[in-house]
């Protein structure tokens, strides 16, 4: 008998990063498992239900059978690396997915043939298509009872995708026999309907439809590339990931139709790229983490590392930045201890060297951050997206009164305050730790630590809070209480305020410092920011950084737990009386300073909003705009439906404390027939009255723990 010996795998030559996406329940994490069982990455096929997961590695992931935090596993694909990453379906952690779409090559969007398209799968549709992200469909379930086909394309192209192209064709649809058949364009009539779709996007072809001569095989299979790749088209396949029907065309997909990432070519395999050790052309480092992990008894974080040029190599030391606390700029240097990179096996993994275009999981960095950046922010995104969703960003700015915030997903639009169950400052303590260490995971929920021992945080919604709560217990041992979720209110300055205290010529009794603030504001979503119009050397180092720091610490708390944002503080004027002036006095006096400048400019109140659209019966029209009117919601557009039954489509913006309520009316008004999503938009002025400025006492900043 010959000796039997392990075939050498292909040599990567390109890596490719694609996240899965989908409404809760879609099938999202089956289908990783699927692709990763059937390509051989892994040899027992996994089980939502029972746990047994690859990328729902979490307990209480496990427990609850949904995905909270990212996950990224791999497969490849020939010479081709794919890497996966798993995000979360449920609407309260749509920023964790959307923080995942900055590192992707492309996306798959899995649908459930019997649900067809829902919610939140329309809300990523929105996101995929405004960043222009290549996105492959994958209709899931096609062996469940009442799973659909043509009429589920036909949503598809109405509510999701204007251009769909289906690449597979269904055999005894909603049963257990329900096969998946790829289409080839080798077949005249599929030939032709692909032709006819692709021309839809594309004039050259469309001439070529029309005169002829008919484009060819090849050449169609080059168009739907090209059309798939700059986001036109939308391939579409179904299938099913209990029984892997359709599953392998999908991976096959991946690698033809999705376009692989920059720079991951030269040096994939881990050998050295021709540009030598700084990647292309001698190119800085450049990435984003968009992923920490911080597992209970392990020591230290890892972070999730996408480069998008140059090279990481262990015991590099290298430098992150990220906006901190009312957007003032932080960074930090840290030095890597350990660097696997993702999909590399054995020796391989460990070797040391990440490349660009890859994805490696990093430790060393103690005070990594999701969301920190490797290199200049506009180089640590994918490219395309970053520069669609800054030109959207900017038409949406000239065009509402209001949006919040530049980037591409909005702030959390509820807070909560939590307080440890056991009395005492030492259990107040360990929350408040625990709090910021859920904070490296996920930034937006800004932790913050008020008077008292209590600690408040932001959120997108309940389940989020449940999955917190459910989190202190079992991975710190803290019982803990939340307060009712309420409205995040920010204020804004509407004018131009200053202040100045100095200390006295003569008899000076009090702070021994000398403070003018400016205070004007700036534009919607900039976050505050700190200058000097006075000259750097005038103070010692040490009270400048007081000064900046309270600042932005104050503003931070705010009035009442609101937050001042979106302003310039300028420093007019200082002084300092030496040796008897300390850091302590600058800390002491600038809040006092900051606030009758405040009170100077004057404040406004703004609530969160949500953007919604509505699918209503045409019959419905009356009586549902007339509670969203009462609800103080502002109806943008309202226009009937194309095809399928006669239907409103509403779409505007609505504070985010009526969301909850127009959810619970809107079923009686509809018949149940309503479709309702919206999403964290921005900010508006509170109440009916939106010009009275006001202006209440700042809370001074809380220093409870050291």
């Amino acid at each position: 008998m010959p000796p039997s010996h392990t075939p050498r795998a292909p040599r990567i030559t390109r890596t490719v990063n694609i996240g899965i996406l989908a409404h809760v329940d879609a099938g999202k994490t089956s289908l990783t498992e699927r692709l990763l069982f059937d390509t051989g990455a892994i040899d027992r096929l996994g089980s939502v239900d029972s746990g047994t997961t690859q990328t729902d590695t979490g307990d209480i992931e496990r427990e609850r059978g949904i995905t909270v935090r990212s996950a990224v596993a791999s497969f490849t694909v020939g010479p081709a690396q794919v890497n996966l990453i798993d995000t979360p379906g449920h609407s309260d952690f749509i920023a964790e997915v959307e923080r995942a779409l900055g590192v992707l090559d492309g996306a798959v969007l899995v649908l459930s043939a019997v649900e067809g398209v829902q919610a939140q799968t329309r809300v990523l549709m929105k996101t995929l298509r405004r960043l222009r992200l290549p996105t492959l469909l994958f209709v899931n379930k096609i062996d469940r009872a009442g799973a659909r086909h043509e009429g589920l394309l036909a949503d598809i192209r109405h509510k999701l995708a204007p251009q769909p192209v289906a690449m597979t064709a269904v055999r005894d649809l909603g049963t257990r026999d329900a096969r998946a058949v790829p289409r080839s364009l080798d077949d005249a009539d599929f030939r032709a309907h692909a032709a006819e779709a692709l021309a839809e996007t594309d004039d050259a072809l469309l001439a070529r439809v029309l005169d002829g001569p008919p484009p060819t095989a090849a050449e169609l299979r080059a168009a739907l590339a090209a059309g798939t790749a700059q986001g036109r088209v939308h391939p579409v396949f179904f299938g099913s990931a209990l029984s892997g029907e359709g599953v392998g065309a999908l991976a096959g997909a991946m690698v033809r139709l999705l376009p692989p990432a920059p720079g991951g070519q030269d040096g994939a395999d881990g050998q050295e790229g021709p540009h030598g050790p700084d990647g292309a052309d001698g190119a800085a480092p450049q990435g984003t983490v968009f992923a920490v992990e911080r597992r209970a008894g392990a020591p230290g974080k890892t972070a999730y590392l996408r480069l998008f040029a140059g090279e990481l190599a262990v015991r590099q030391r290298v430098t992150l930045h990220r906006h901190g606390p009312g957007g003032t700029p932080v960074e930090y240097t840290g030095q890597i201890t350990s660097l696997d990179v993702v999909g590399r096996a054995g020796a391989e993994a460990g070797a040391g060297r990440l490349t660009a275009g890859n994805i490696a999981k990093v430790r060393g960095l103690a005070e990594v951050r999701v969301g920190d950046r490797l290199g200049p922010a506009a180089a640590t995104t994918n490219a395309a997206a970053t520069a669609k969703a800054d030109a959207d960003a900017a038409t949406e700015a000239d065009t509402t009164a209001d949006t919040g915030t530049a980037a591409h997903f909005a702030a959390p639009s509820l807070s909560t305050v939590v307080r440890a169950r056991q009395p005492g400052p030492g259990p107040a303590a360990r929350l408040h730790a625990a709090l910021l260490t859920l904070a490296d995971q996920d930034p937006l929920i800004h932790t913050r630590a008020l008077p008292g021992g209590a600690t408040s945080v932001l959120l997108y919604g309940e389940v989020q809070k449940e999955i917190i709560a459910a989190t202190l217990a079992r991975d710190f041992g803290i019982e803990a209480d939340f307060e009712p979720s309420r409205p995040a209110h920010i204020e804004r300055p509407v004018g131009v305020g200053e202040a100045c205290e100095e200390i006295a010529r003569r008899g000076h009794t009090g702070l021994w410092a000398t403070i003018g603030l400016r205070v004007e504001p700036a534009p919607a979503g900039s976050g505050a920011a700190f200058r000097y119009e006075t000259e750097l050397g005038a103070l010692p180092r040490a009270f400048h950084h007081a000064i900046e720091e309270t600042v932005y610490e104050t503003l931070a708390q705010g009035h009442d737990g609101r937050p001042v944002t979106d302003c310039v503080v300028t420093l007019v004027r200082s002084g300092f009386c030496g040796p008897v002036s300390t850091a302590g006095d600058f800390r002491g006096l600038t809040p006092v300073v900051l606030e009758r400048a405040l009170r100077d400019a004057g404040t406004r109140v703004y609530e969160p909003c949500h953007a919604f659209e509505l699918e209503i019966p045409h019959d419905a029209l009356a009586p549902v705009s007339a509670q969203l009117t009462a609800a103080e919601a502002d109806i943008a557009d309202a226009r009937e439906t194309a095809g399928g039954e006669p239907a409103w489509l509403l779409e505007g913006r609505i504070p985010a404390r009526e969301v909850h309520g127009v959810k619970r009316w809107l079923p009686g008004l509809t018949r149940g027939e309503a479709v309702w999503w919206s999403r964290p938009s921005g900010y508006r002025p509170l109440g009916r009255d939106r010009r009275k400025p006001d202006v209440r006492p700042l809370t001074p900043p809380a220093h409870p723990f050291p």
